[in-house]
């Protein structure tokens, strides 16, 4: 079985996560998606809980096959190597997502370069989406549909009520 993690904070999980995820599970027999408990890419915290995040991604994932959750701490080339996983998928927006990408794939190889570093372009429709761009559309109280799964729509209204 070939396995990959696909790491991210999820918070929350967006449509474009999900667009992710279910082009690499055409491409591996096994997925684990690794919810980093990240106080947040800015350093102010995360909207959802670690547990929240994770249930959030399980039910947005729950048609697909062979694909786990699991919330991981510390460095991700230590969580790759515990789920015995020999790749690392990414998804890609943007020439900012690629330098920043490309840093982090050329670290984890220098520490385990058996495990390899995918990425994955975003289609057109989601190359604009973020959580952070999710999380300001709630605030203001914009429409959601489409930029998140059904199942996070509510619990994200919820958070900015």
């Amino acid at each position: 079985m070939i396995k990959a993690v696909i790491p991210g904070t999820f918070d929350p999980v967006t449509s474009g996560h999900l667009e992710i995820i279910e082009r690499a599970h055409a491409l591996f027999d096994q997925i684990v998606i690794g919810v980093a408990r990240s106080t947040g890419k800015r350093g102010t915290g995360t909207l959802f809980a670690l547990d929240e995040r994770c249930d959030l991604a399980r039910a947005a994932t729950a048609h697909l096959e062979n694909i786990h959750v699991l919330p991981f701490d510390g460095m991700l080339i230590d969580f790759v190597r515990a789920q015995n996983a020999t790749a690392i998928v990414k998804g890609l927006r943007a020439m900012t997502d690629f330098e920043n990408e490309f840093q982090m794939a050329a670290i984890n190889w220098r520490f385990d370069a058996q495990i390899e570093t995918i990425f994955i372009m975003s289609s057109p429709d989601h190359m604009y989406l973020s959580s952070s761009a999710v999380k300001e559309v709630a605030l203001l109280k914009g429409p959601l549909c489409g930029l998140v799964p059904a199942n996070v729509e509510e619990p994200l209204r919820q958070k900015f009520l």
